[in-house]
């Protein structure tokens, strides 16, 4: 009796200090990132204290939130209006609700309009502070005159010739960031416009398809860029890698403007430091671009491509896409088969709030757009996915495959979950399957 409660004497104390050891651990963690998050936060405001709002006439700091995807932990630089957040020396620390979608963006939380940015944030400094000033950037986008942008669908860059000749551009780009010779410089930047402009003579309407994007993401991503404090050559080198990147994104359909408009604005922010004051929400970055750089007028645009597109890789170029057309061909059909047969669960979008990588979205002909990963709030619940769902063209309605379980609140498919709502319940009408308010 005595040696048994010894031994239980010793695991009880075992216990104790494993208990305590852990507790140390969770208290040291937490520790070490409210002193990480108090590091970035002072290095954003040094920064642009230092930039004083010149580049917008308008200055970028402000009420910032670092997100924990897992833990759903807050980390903020300042008080909610609410007065919610609990703080910890400079920072202010929480938890963000399941019914908001953590992204990178511009984010109204507790009454404060946050520039929200995902954790983990970048390790370099000058990748760290382009995408805090990016996100900086969405947070005041309403007082400087570019809110309410609309959203078109540019299902062109994902057609072979669409590829194409942004491809061509991006080349012609890169090749003016690799010389140090004005007048080939200036040679590469009027093909690159040309390879645009033909592009979308391709293409009807896609010069003003093109357009929303380049000014909500592209001038986000350029203010980032611009003032993250990388010096002239280490700042070409950069976007040379970025352009690299580009090539290997699966599509480019939500991605193009965060490389295009950066490398523009760069070689015209050497000639005007102020030329981003000259253009508003209106403003057609194309046509603008043009004016800018005194493109000439073609009356063969056709043939000026002709003579300059095999300075640019076209060969291989095209190879490529005709190659990976047919790979997406397959693709396609084997998402119409999963998306548009009898046993679907379609859902009404209400009120939706949603988050997605903008790099991997895919044009399902007239059908909509595949997001292959996305998390999107609606009054009804929350629905996760990893292994793709058919938005509409109109976006009013999401389409997943049919599900497989369901306990409680919670419905489960393949590659998908939902959260349900307690008033809402999944329900077969037909041939699919919806969802409907109790």
């Amino acid at each position: 009796m005595k040696l048994i409660s010894f031994i239980i004497f010793i695991e009880i104390l075992l216990l104790q200090l494993s208990c305590k050891s852990h507790t140390s651990e969770k208290k040291d963690e937490s520790t070490i990132d409210i002193k990480r998050t108090s590091f970035y936060f002072n290095e954003l405001n040094k920064a642009l204290t230092k930039e004083n709002g010149k580049l917008w006439n308008y200055r970028l700091d402000g009420p910032i939130i670092l997100v924990d995807k897992k833990s759903r932990k807050v980390y903020a630089n300042t008080q909610d209006s609410k007065g919610e957040l609990l703080r910890r020396g400079d920072v202010f620390i929480g938890t963000l609700p399941e019914n908001v979608n953590i992204s990178s963006t511009a984010k109204e939380w507790n009454g404060t309009r946050w520039a929200m940015l995902a954790m983990p944030v970048p390790e370099e400094k000058e990748e760290r502070l382009s995408a805090f000033i990016h996100e900086s950037f969405h947070r005041i986008q309403p007082s400087i005159g570019f809110d309410s942008i609309p959203r078109y669908s540019c299902e062109h860059l994902d057609k072979k010739n669409g590829r194409i000749y942004l491809k061509l551009e991006l080349e012609a780009l890169e090749k003016a960031l690799n010389t140090n010779n004005p007048t080939e410089e200036k040679e590469h930047i009027m093909n690159a416009l040309l390879f645009r402009q033909y592009r979308h003579s391709l293409f009807p309407n896609s010069k003003i398809y093109e357009n929303p994007l380049e000014l909500n993401e592209g001038l986000a991503e350029y203010t980032g860029i611009i003032l993250c404090g990388r010096k002239d050559i280490k700042l070409r080198q950069y976007f040379v890698s970025r352009i690299e990147l580009f090539y290997n994104l699966p599509t480019f359909v939500g991605a193009y403007a965060y490389f295009t408009i950066p490398v523009y604005g760069y070689f015209m922010y050497r000639q005007d430091k102020h030329w981003n004051l000259k253009i508003d929400k209106r403003t057609n970055l194309s046509d603008f671009f043009s004016a800018f750089f005194n493109q000439s007028k073609f009356v063969n645009i056709q043939k000026a491509i002709e003579q300059i597109s095999q300075e640019y890789h076209f060969e291989t170029i095209v190879n490529e896409e005709e190659k990976r057309e047919k790979n997406q061909q397959y693709l396609i059909e084997k998402y119409k088969t999963v998306f548009l047969k009898d046993s679907i669960l379609n859902i009404k979008l209400i009120n939706k709030r949603i988050s997605f990588n903008p790099g991997n979205l895919i044009p399902l002909e007239d059908y909509g757009t595949i997001y292959p990963t996305l998390r999107l709030v609606d009054i009804w619940g929350v629905l996760t996915v990893d292994s793709g769902a058919l938005i509409n063209t109109d976006r009013s309605k999401i389409i997943i495959s049919k599900p497989l379980f369901v306990k409680d609140t919670v419905i489960l498919g393949n590659g998908w979950k939902i959260n349900l709502n307690n008033s809402w319940s999944l329900v077969k009408d037909s041939s699919e399957y919806t969802l409907k308010k109790k």
